[in-house]
């Protein structure tokens, strides 16, 4: 494997640990209003991320500092390109992150259920941004020469070769992240909770597996018109068919499974289902970063977004340091925070 192809890979890898960690906080919150009902409930919720959450987002940071690292061009573009999108996730993150500590601060029901409100509304928004980031990585964004674009929040709605961050495919990946992660919030709450709180997230994750399923065949079956481009990897390397095989599989496991295995392990089969959806789309891009629309030859790929071969090879040995770091401050939150349910 060249030095190229392991940072694609560890660029990855980042953001779909991300996606899992972050992934649930994000699908708690969109679940919140439905699962909590009392403000003693609320409180349970609450305490269920509360060790965690902060925590979750230090995926995030490391994952762009890799990207920074590795892909300097394509952190240029993506950052400059999606700057509207990007000021609105900021605005989101700020957001959620005051409304779990405001909530508290006054017994007033009415300040309670206004920051209950902006907490599930942020959720519910930032999933969505972050499936339509997804799907304008998958169907290519209008690339000029030099490398560079700038995407209005829309223009028709429509793929083609000026697109906005949001047209129909964009929104129909953001809707079925929605689904995805709110699966996978409730999942985790099934875990940390008991009686009704874990019945209504019991309920709402069978709902939502079935949501996914049919959202997860429509996207199959229109992605090849979006961006033929993705078959290229998988007619070139079919052993990559295991990605979205495994993913189909898990999908039906947990959803034939919730009601007769253990919480523990349908959280684990979600998870498993999220990480091989990305590697599903990991596998077709490469070794595309960006892929222009209008003409494919502007794209940035791996070779020519890169930074210089030393910097790549320095990389690696602080880059084992950092992670290191990492994956032990990542495994001592959980330890302290992760086990047992909340019960007060």
């Amino acid at each position: 494997m060249s030095i190229d192809s392991l940072w694609f890979v560890i660029v990855v890898m980042m953001f779909a640990v991300y996606a899992v960690l972050d992934g649930f906080n994000f699908g708690t919150g969109m679940v919140y209003m439905f699962v909590a009902r009392t403000d003693r409930e609320r409180q349970l919720v609450m305490k269920a991320i509360g060790p965690v959450w902060k925590g979750n987002e230090v995926w995030l940071i490391a994952g762009g500092g890799v990207l920074f690292l590795a892909f300097p061009k394509a952190f240029a573009a993506g950052f400059s390109g999606f700057y509207l999108a990007l000021n609105l996730v900021l605005w989101l993150l700020i957001l959620r992150g005051l409304s779990i500590p405001l909530r508290s601060h006054f017994q007033n029901p009415l300040w309670r259920d206004f920051w209950d409100a902006i907490f599930a509304s942020a959720s519910l928004l930032l999933a969505m941004i972050f499936g339509a980031a997804v799907g304008n990585i998958i169907r290519g964004v209008s690339l000029a020469a030099d490398g560079y674009f700038f995407a209005p929040l829309w223009t028709t709605f429509m793929p083609g070769d000026t697109p906005g961050i949001i047209d129909w495919f964009t929104m129909l990946v953001g809707v079925l992240t929605i689904a995805i992660l709110a699966v996978h919030g409730a999942n985790y709450l099934a875990i940390k909770t008991d009686a009704a709180i874990r019945s209504r997230a019991l309920q709402i994750a069978v709902v939502g597996m079935r949501t996914v399923t049919v959202l997860a065949l429509v996207v199959s079956c229109v992605l090849p018109f979006v961006q033929p481009a993705l078959q290229h990897n998988y007619d070139t390397h079919p052993i990559g068919y295991m990605f979205p095989a495994t993913a189909a599989s898990l999908l039906i496991a947990a959803l034939y499974g919730r009601r007769r295995w253990r919480d523990g392990l349908i959280f684990l089969i979600w998870t498993l289902f999220i990480l091989t959806v990305l590697g599903s789309m990991a596998w077709g891009l490469f070794p595309n970063l960006l892929i222009a629309t209008a003409d494919p030859t502007h794209s940035l790929t791996i070779d020519n977004a890169a930074a210089s071969p030393y910097g790549l090879q320095v990389g690696v040995v602080w880059f084992s340091v950092g992670i290191s770091l990492v994956i032990a401050y990542t495994c001592w939150v959980y330890l302290l925070g992760f086990r047992g349910k909340v019960d007060r």
